[in-house]
C-alpha cells in the first residue's frame, strides 16, 4: 500500500510539474503565436537612443486571457520592475518600453492572466519570456510603417495558428 501511495504521489507531482512547465514558454523570435496568443516585436527608432522604443503588439483570446502584465527582470540580481502594470486585454494592445531598459532588465516576461483576480494575486496562466530584444526584431523610423508592419504581421501570425 505504501509503494502504491508513493507511485500515485510521484505521478501527481510529475503532472503538476508538466502543467507548470507548459505555462512558461521561451519566446525566441520577434513573433510568438499559439492558439490563444499572438505577439509581434518591433523597434521605433527615435532621434536619439533615449527616444527609441521597443513596441510589442499583443492579441489574445478574451475567453482565455483577460489581462496582461509585462515585467522586466535582471537575471543576476532577480530585481524585477513592471514595464506594463496589469491591463485588461482588449482586441489588440501595444506595449511600449524604452529600449534602454533592456540593458538593465534583459529578461522580459509577458504574463497573461485568466481573470483580474489572478492578475492581482500574481498567478499568470501563461508567461512568455524573452532574454533581451529578439535579434530578428525589425526597426522603423516611420511610425506609420511600424504600425502597418505590426498589423500585417500580427494578422498573419494569428491566421497561421487558427486564431479568430
Amino acid at each position: 500500500m505504501n509503494v502504491r501511495a508513493l507511485l500515485v504521489g510521484a505521478a501527481l507531482i510529475a503532472v503538476a510539474l508538466t502543467v507548470r512547465a507548459q505555462s512558461e514558454v521561451h519566446g525566441s523570435s520577434d513573433v510568438y503565436a499559439d492558439r490563444d496568443v499572438a505577439l509581434v516585436w518591433s523597434v521605433l527608432r527615435g532621434a536619439t537612443d533615449a527616444d527609441t522604443a521597443v513596441v510589442i503588439r499583443v492579441s489574445a483570446n478574451a475567453k482565455t486571457y483577460r489581462s496582461l502584465a509585462v515585467v522586466g527582470i535582471n537575471p543576476f540580481t532577480k530585481a524585477a520592475q513592471p514595464l506594463q502594470p496589469p491591463i485588461e486585454l482588449e482586441a489588440i494592445v501595444d506595449v511600449r518600453v524604452p529600449r534602454g531598459r533592456f540593458a538593465e532588465l534583459p529578461r522580459t516576461e509577458l504574463r497573461f492572466y485568466a481573470t483580474a483576480a489572478d492578475a492581482q494575486s500574481g498567478a499568470p496562466k501563461l508567461t512568455v519570456y524573452y532574454l533581451g530584444v529578439p535579434d530578428t526584431t525589425p526597426e522603423f523610423v516611420d511610425r506609420a510603417k511600424l504600425d502597418a508592419y505590426l498589423s500585417e504581421r500580427l494578422t498573419r501570425a494569428r491566421s497561421e495558428k487558427g486564431m479568430r
